[in-house]
């Protein structure tokens, strides 16, 4: 049995095909598209995923229920009448001339493809936190465990509570809109002048250069918060029901200070602003955990939903010990709700038998690839100069020295991931013991802000005497602190610094990958899930006697992260990049015709 599964019209969409139980494929639309966070009919991810082979397609389940959103829309506004008016006047042409009959434009989306199936005969539609929950539980490598879903809102629901059993998911209770944890932290992440739905992870990231002042604030006026973990906001602070900005006058009257202008600088009111509600989000999730944990005996946690990306806190949840084991969709976000609508369509709907993996998942490496002819067509075609590497071995040994040598080297291998992070794919490599790697990324690579942190890579064999970790983290979703015996004791004088003057000390031997904190957020690289760079985390290892480098994702500022060779080579020819892997090509940025060379390339893409 083959099921599609669709996400769309709102962020992320995405495209997921399930065969018999296997995950085959899944992408997101914005990596054809390269439109960050692409919200369209995702007929490129359907294409990829299906081969275009729709004749074989026995269920297409889209991940949430539009009418029951639409409901959800029109009682939020009768409520609040008649403040709502103006947010009211504003959606409603977009609801009653598009988004109210998503099933017809579904239909119309799928006939595109192919005119000939009955596309309507075998249309299923999910719950949104259905999804996000099957997602996250089907996926996981348990036979039983409690499931535990948050994001800003679905149709009604902004968290749930099911306990998974073999092909069984049984919802137990959730938390309704407005009341949601997800849209708190997006009012904070509005307040520090990012953009909410993708500058969320941008707040998490400025946390530790702040002091949780502001936490008691947000307790006794925004939150109020149950022994058991369930909560209410209070609505008299926030305009996300009522208008067309996450807060009001009255949130910007409580800290002292109007909202900031994405164009102004950040201060430690904003970074002290970013730890606080941190601060208070984890020890929601802390009391939520504890509270199923002994509700459902359950010894397995499973997490998804968009909350479920804040790797801060999910390191927090598996520290505290009440379940043995944390597992967290990688793509814990809307584009797994297409995931979870094929897995939710596959198990629920159809109750087909579930056999228990470890390797479900295949290590989110879900997403197109390319083969070594085509790579080298490509690159050609593009003017790209290169070498062809005789062996593996003979490319591990350029990548790692070039590493070694303090290179930003461009790394494109196998099967793209599925989700926000990269994960040794489609990925942008440097040296974690060098001191300046981290601002150089930053600023001549990735053109972002400075005081965002990156992520090590280290192998899994490695991570417990680099890192405070006793488990997996193959998918860079937990945050754990450098080990003790790697960290660098800070003098009086730095221990006084603030801010982002902080972000200049030394903390470890692997500073680009050690936050102002000594947290890292961490991903462990297994031999079997990706032999390739588990093969270069070795030979580096081999060179300098360090198993970790760091990894972030094959793109700038605003750019989706790169799916072609073409577009690793115009990233490549775009920034600051030294080096790149693509397959066993090897370009030098020194050997390439200047001509290519792109001055502007980071102005192509919105920030984010």
């Amino acid at each position: 049995m083959r099921v599609l599964g669709i996400s769309a019209y709102y962020h992320d969409s995405a495209a997921a095909l399930i065969e018999d139980g296997r995950i085959v494929r899944a992408a997101q639309e914005e990596r054809f598209t390269r439109k960050k966070h692409d919200a369209s009919f995702p007929k490129n991810a359907i294409e990829f995923c299906t081969d275009g082979d729709y004749a074989s397609i026995d269920s297409v389940a889209f991940y949430d229920k539009p009418f029951l959103k639409f409901e959800r829309l029109l009682e939020t506004y009768l409520a609040f009448a008649p403040r709502g008016f103006g947010s009211f006047r504003t959606s409603m042409p977009l609801w009653v001339g598009e988004k109210l009959f998503q099933k017809r434009n579904l239909i119309a989306g799928l006939r595109g493809l192919d005119d000939g199936k009955d596309w309507e005969s075998i249309l299923l539609f999910t719950e949104h936190h259905q999804s996000h929950a099957a997602s996250a539980f089907f996926a996981s490598p348990f036979e039983r465990a409690a499931v535990l879903t948050l994001d800003g809102v679905g149709e009604w629901t902004t968290t749930s509570l099911a306990v998974g059993d073999g092909n069984i998911l049984r919802f137990l209770r959730d938390i309704p809109f407005p009341h949601s944890l997800g849209l708190l932290y997006s009012a904070f992440t509005y307040y520090a002048g990012f953009k909410v739905n993708s500058g969320e992870y941008k707040l998490m990231g400025l946390a530790p250069y702040g002091e949780p002042r502001f936490a008691q604030q947000i307790r006794e006026h925004l939150i109020d918060v149950k022994a058991d973990g369930s909560f209410r906001l209070n609505m008299r602070y926030f305009d996300y029901c009522t208008g067309l900005k996450m807060i009001n006058g009255r949130f910007e009257r409580l800290f002292g200070q109007p909202a900031r202008r994405s164009d102004e600088d950040l201060t430690q009111f904003h970074m002290d602003i970013a730890a606080s509600v941190q601060q208070v989000l984890t020890d929601v999730l802390l009391k939520l955990t504890r509270s199923i944990a002994r509700e459902t005996k359950m010894r397995n946690l499973c997490l998804a939903g968009g909350v479920a990306l804040n790797c801060v806190a999910n390191g927090q949840i598996l520290r505290d010990g009440q379940f043995e084991n944390v597992w967290i969709q990688p793509a814990a976000g809307d584009a797994g709700g297409a995931l979870g609508a094929a897995l939710a369509a596959y198990y629920q709907h159809h109750g087909e038998p579930r056999a228990v993996s470890a390797h479900t998942m295949r290590g989110s490496y879900l997403g197109p690839a390319y083969e070594q002819t085509e790579i080298e067509r490509r690159l050609r075609m593009a003017g790209a100069r290169f070498t062809v590497c005789k062996s593996d071995d003979e490319l591990l040994e350029k990548c790692s020295s070039s590493i070694a040598e303090g290179q930003a080297v461009g790394w494109f291998q196998g099967a793209m991931e599925f989700g926000p992070r990269a994960l040794g794919a489609r990925s942008i490599l440097g040296d974690a013991r060098s001191p300046g790697m981290q601002t150089t990324l930053n600023l001549k690579v990735k053109f972002r802000e400075s005081f965002r942190p990156f992520a090590p890579s280290v192998l899994k064999e490695r991570a417990s005497q680099w890192f405070s970790l006793d488990t997996d983290s193959p998918y860079m979703l937990l945050v754990a602190d450098v080990h003790p015996s790697k960290r660098r004791e800070m003098s009086a004088a730095e221990q006084r610094l603030f801010g982002i003057e902080k972000l200049r000390v030394q903390r470890s031997s692997i500073p680009a990958v050690t936050h102002v904190d000594y947290s890292a957020r961490v991903q462990t690289v297994d031999r079997e899930a990706n032999p390739l760079y588990h093969g270069l985390l070795s030979k580096f290892e081999e060179k300098t006697g360090c198993p970790v480098i760091v990894n972030t994702s094959f793109n700038v500022r605003g750019e989706p992260i790169v799916n072609t060779p073409e577009e690793a080579f115009r990233c490549f020819m775009g920034t600051e990049i030294e080096a790149l892997a693509i397959g066993r090509c090897w370009l030098q940025k020194c050997d390439q015709d200047p001509a290519l060379r792109s001055g502007e390339y980071q102005s192509a893409f919105v920030p984010d």
